[in-house]
């Protein structure tokens, strides 16, 4: 299996620094607003990772930061007039619910911040004591021209990302130096004692505490957003191998690419910002996700309606196959055994190992995805053959559901309608009773939509000749 590693700039065979077990750390949500869509884009590249280590039989530990302290955190719960802490909060459970109804589930543990405020002051002091770090009036700061290989990450010489202004402070005795602990009034903000006086961390030494916390000062994989890793990965690689003298920090660095939308960066200013929540109340999750996983993680996504409607057929299509083999599977005279057995066993073998090499080739799920519909189209093409077997058909569909589970996507599951009361039932029959009515005036177009909106809750409709009536079924 190979990683492309953005450090050495190209794909790595990998291999974990403690034979099978694999340390995953990945930078969190900072909870000051609902998560957006590129969020989840990162987020739902790396539980597929997580998904299929565990699956090469890796024992996998992921860890995720929750900056729960920040400017940002502080600044917003001064405009709504709430605690800082009770924003937080609220944020990460909302958070933490966007990530479950994506099916982002292989995260072991969930860091605040505010949780490890002791561990991040010793940090600071180890910088402090080796020469790393300096006290002014204003706070703490990583002294960046002591740390030579600064700029290693972002492929930059020290002397270009010394000058990039990083954090304006007059204090400051280089324009690059950036904070490790603010100096902050008590009761003007949320702050802690420390040896420099009441404060509160700076953002980047948040996330190497916590991890030197639970993996210690070396681990296997540290993924992000591109847009991480200057300064705050570079500050990160900075503040740990100088506290612990040992290189590198991570064996490997993942980076996923952007998300735009209608070909621009997702900007509130914009108008095109949209959070996961809004995407949700009108698009299936897992839709959303084969849409993610459709592009390789390293590379740009653009958004649109268009390309999700897409992914949501794609979906559908393998959903729709797996039913009809499930109703073949319930046929009396399927046979047990046939020649269509022996014939299937290397072609789905072969499947598998497209797949498979293709998860193995640095997580290339656009591929992965490939080699998965032309199983689909394969069994579509010989599903009405009266001579395949029932052993094929089941070898099939747990192939498919094999690479859903990898993936994270259940492909037996249907989008469901919310159980129906008479009302409900009531609500349906006077939408098709619409529909036809709108057919018979040769509005097309509505009738289409009303169409295609029923059968995204499942709800098929046969059309008859005109002048009779729609019939319904849930699939």
């Amino acid at each position: 299996m190979k990683i492309y590693d953005t450090m050495s700039g190209r794909k790595e065979p990998f291999q974990a620094l403690r034979k099978n077990r694999v340390r995953i750390f990945v930078c969190g949500p900072t909870v000051y607003d609902d998560a957006h869509i590129g969020h989840a884009r990162t987020y739902i590249a790396f539980d597929v990772v997580a998904r299929y280590l565990k699956y090469r039989g890796f024992s996998v530990f992921y860890l995720q930061n929750i900056t729960d302290v920040d400017d940002k955190v502080i600044n917003r719960a001064r405009e709504l007039g709430v605690q800082p802490t009770d924003l937080a909060r609220e944020f990460e459970r909302r958070y933490l619910e966007d990530m479950r109804a994506l099916s982002v589930e292989n995260v072991n543990l969930y860091a605040r911040a505010t949780e490890h405020i002791p561990e991040i002051i010793e940090q600071v002091k180890i910088l402090v004591k080796k020469g790393y770090a300096y006290e002014t009036d204003t706070g703490v700061y990583f002294e960046e021209p002591k740390f030579e290989d600064f700029g290693k990450l972002s492929h930059q010489t020290l002397e270009a990302a010394a000058k990039q202004q990083i954090e304006p402070d007059p204090t400051k005795r280089n324009p690059g130096d950036f904070s490790l602990w603010k100096k902050r009034e008590e009761g003007k903000e949320i702050t802690w004692d420390s040896p420099w006086g009441r404060g509160r961390p700076g953002w980047h030494i948040e996330d190497t505490a916590i991890t030197e916390t639970y993996f210690g000062p070396q681990y296997d994989i540290h993924g992000g957003a591109r847009d991480l890793i200057f300064p705050h990965h570079e500050a990160e690689i900075a503040q740990m191998e100088a506290a612990s003298g040992k290189k590198p920090m991570v064996r490997c660095w993942m980076h996923t690419g952007f998300l735009n939308v209608g070909g621009e960066k997702m900007s509130k200013s914009l108008g095109n910002f949209v959070t996961i929540r809004d995407l949700l109340k009108r698009h299936d999750p897992e839709a959303f996700r084969l849409f993610v996983l459709s592009t390789h993680y390293r590379s740009p996504i653009d958004f649109n309606e268009g390309l999700l409607e897409q992914s949501r057929r794609m979906l559908e299509r393998i959903r729709q196959m797996i039913k009809i083999v499930d109703e073949r599977l319930k046929s009396p005279d399927i046979p047990e055994e046939s020649i269509t057995s022996e014939e299937a066993e290397p072609a789905l073998a072969n499947s598998r190992k497209k797949f498979l090499d293709a998860m193995d080739d640095d997580f290339n799920t656009p591929n992965a995805l490939s080699a998965l519909f032309d199983l689909v189209r394969d069994t579509n093409r010989s599903i009405n053959d009266k001579t395949i077997s029932r052993k094929t058909l089941i070898d099939i569909q747990q192939q498919l559901m094999e690479f859903g589970e990898i993936l994270g996507i259940n492909f037996a599951l249907a989008p469901a309608v919310e159980k129906e009361g008479d009302s409900t039932a009531e609500i349906i029959e006077l939408l098709i009773d619409i529909r036809q009515k709108l057919r018979e005036k040769r509005d097309w177009e509505l009738a289409d939509e009303i169409r295609n909106r029923l059968k995204d809750l499942n709800i098929a409709l046969e059309d008859k000749q005109l002048g009779g009536k729609d019939t319904s079924q849930k699939a």
